[in-house]
């Protein structure tokens, strides 16, 4: 089994997938998506949004990190996946999820769910533009505005020569609704000979467990669930892991903030250290409580300090 950690806009950069690589229980990372519109990106734009790209592709714990890209123009994409492979990309990921209306209004993300043939046209221009050895997969969801599709759009993306298939179990117009259809991901398998992963709405070992037990599948993506519960990759490994301790997120929360002072602004530190509290808010009380204080807070420091306080606590 294998457990990749998915690529979530605005939330898993590489701090955060520096710090969740650390923990253990991913195999895989996919970097935050490169939005591919209208021109070939410079160097440097791919190493802004995937920096391990000058460590080997690889983050400090050595997970890999695979290179997103997202668009729907097949020529401009092979151009920018050549390129980013050429830079060390240990694989490339085609985006055909993302439910984003503005992503949606301009011909990307799951958009292209509407158009089987769009989406073996992008696949396959992008497999035969890098190296053969350099994998190429997709994640997609189970349709636009239904399910009627996704059994066409999985063979489209393994018709063109995708290695892999991510299937968010949704549809874009569900976008993140409870429940996800797992049950809609067997037909998948059955049908498919390339590797596929489940994804959508595992937060617990518990979720992990019954959707194996009705999708059957042997990997997963994992997004919201493991940032609200860190612990998640090792728990789903071995069932006799339990979740971190609030004693435990407490030192997670000091590695981090060390990592996030390498962005020059305070104010983005701050809004990554709120965000990352308010998600584990699902899982720990204690987390829900502490972001009820720093919610207005606008400075890491004074962050941190609320943080310290809870740290000081545990103490007596």
């Amino acid at each position: 089994m294998s457990v990749t950690l998915a690529p979530m806009e605005g939330v898993v950069d590489q701090y955060m997938r520096d710090i969740l690589t650390r923990i253990g229980g991913i195999d895989l990372c996919v970097s935050e998506f490169i939005r591919v519109s209208n021109n070939l990106y410079p160097r440097r734009k791919f190493i802004e949004i995937c920096p391990e790209l000058e460590t080997g592709g690889k983050t400090a714990a050595g997970i890999p990190v695979h290179v997103q890209l997202m668009g729907g123009d097949p020529v401009l994409l092979a151009e920018n996946a050549d390129k980013v492979a050429r830079i060390g990309a240990p694989g490339i990921d085609l985006n055909f999820g993302c439910p984003a209306k503005t992503v949606n209004r301009n011909d990307a993300g799951a958009t292209l769910l509407q158009w089987p043939d769009r989406l073996y046209e992008v696949t396959s221009a992008v497999r035969r533009a890098v190296p053969d050895h350099i994998p190429v997969s997709a994640k997609m969801r189970l349709g636009f505005e239904d399910k009627s599709m996704y059994l066409e759009n999985a063979h489209a993306v393994e018709a063109a020569g995708a290695s892999k298939l991510t299937i968010h179990a949704r549809t874009k117009l569900e976008g993140y609704r409870p429940p996800a259809h797992w049950e809609n991901l067997v037909p998948i398998r059955e049908a498919l000979s390339i590797t596929v992963v489940a994804n959508g709405e595992i937060w617990t070992r518990e979720d992990f467990d019954k959707c194996k037990s009705i999708c059957g599948y042997e990997h997963y993506m994992m997004g919201r669930g493991m940032i609200a519960r860190p612990s998640l990759g090792l728990e789903v490994k071995d069932p006799a892991y339990s979740k971190f301790e609030w004693s435990h997120i407490i030192h997670l929360l000091e590695d981090y903030h060390k990592l996030l002072q390498q962005m020059r602004q305070p104010l983005r530190q701050a809004g990554r250290l709120k965000q990352w509290i308010k998600l584990m808010g699902r899982t720990y009380p204690e987390s829900a409580a502490l972001f009820t204080r720093i919610r207005r807070l606008n400075s890491p420091d004074e962050i941190m300090e609320q943080v310290y306080h809870e740290k000081s606590l545990m103490a007596f």
